[in-house]
């Protein structure tokens, strides 16, 4: 289920809007929401826009969208197709109900009454089989979110103390070609120089007996 959510501008990491959890949910998730606020120092302009990352019991799932950052923490047994359904459901509404104000605003939660909504759906998603349901009814899923398998997931314990980052692997995966095409290139001037040392020699001796030729017969 559902455990606390956090609203984040993401430029900054300014806490715009937070769930009001009881106090065993506080204590229950002290370092988790630790975490949380260290992942959203941490996600920069070339992090993944969704990313699960696994924390012991929990799953803290995260949604970037128009420079801000919602994030959830979870059951780790609860289904990442539901957690970003939520998310979605989220940023659609912060959007509409805020989205101009986003970058205005200096002191943190100024959005404070948005918790009256994440209360209202996070109940709702508490249900997974009432969430299913609702997801599907009102067709929010789109093909990202349907197709899990294209969120990253990564472990906290690599993330925080490996230092590991939030940067999209497109970024790795682009940096990889860019050296494989350089390797290629010297490669080719390699194989190139080595053909010049082999055959120069054979060269210039052809050239010195066309040149005698040249002047024998001319």
């Amino acid at each position: 289920m559902v455990r606390s959510t956090i609203i984040v501008r993401a430029s900054d990491s300014l806490p715009l809007a937070a769930s009001v959890d009881d106090e065993q949910t506080e204590q229950a998730l002290q370092e988790h929401k630790q975490q949380s606020k260290l992942i959203c120092r941490r996600i920069t302009i070339n992090s993944e826009p969704r990313c699960s990352i696994e924390s012991g019991p929990y799953t803290l799932h995260y949604l970037i969208s128009d420079n801000v950052i919602f994030l959830t923490i979870a059951d780790k047994s609860y289904p990442r197709k539901l957690a970003f359904s939520y998310l979605d459901e989220l940023s659609k509404e912060f959007a509409t109900s805020y989205g101009p104000k986003v970058e205005q605003v200096r002191k943190p939660y100024a959005f404070v009454g948005f918790d009256t909504f994440m209360s209202k759906t996070a109940r709702l998603y508490q249900d997974q089989r009432t969430a299913a349901a609702a997801s599907s009814s009102l067709d929010r899923l789109n093909d990202d979110l349907q197709d899990v398998t294209r969120i990253m997931t990564k472990n906290m314990e690599e993330l925080l103390w490996r230092g590991d980052s939030l940067d999209k692997m497109s970024h790795l995966s682009t940096s990889l070609r860019s050296e494989s095409e350089k390797y290629r290139k010297a490669a080719r001037k390699i194989n190139f120089d080595a053909m010049l040392r082999q055959y120069a020699p054979l060269g210039g001796v052809a050239l010195i007996i066309i040149i005698v030729l040249y002047w024998k017969f001319w």
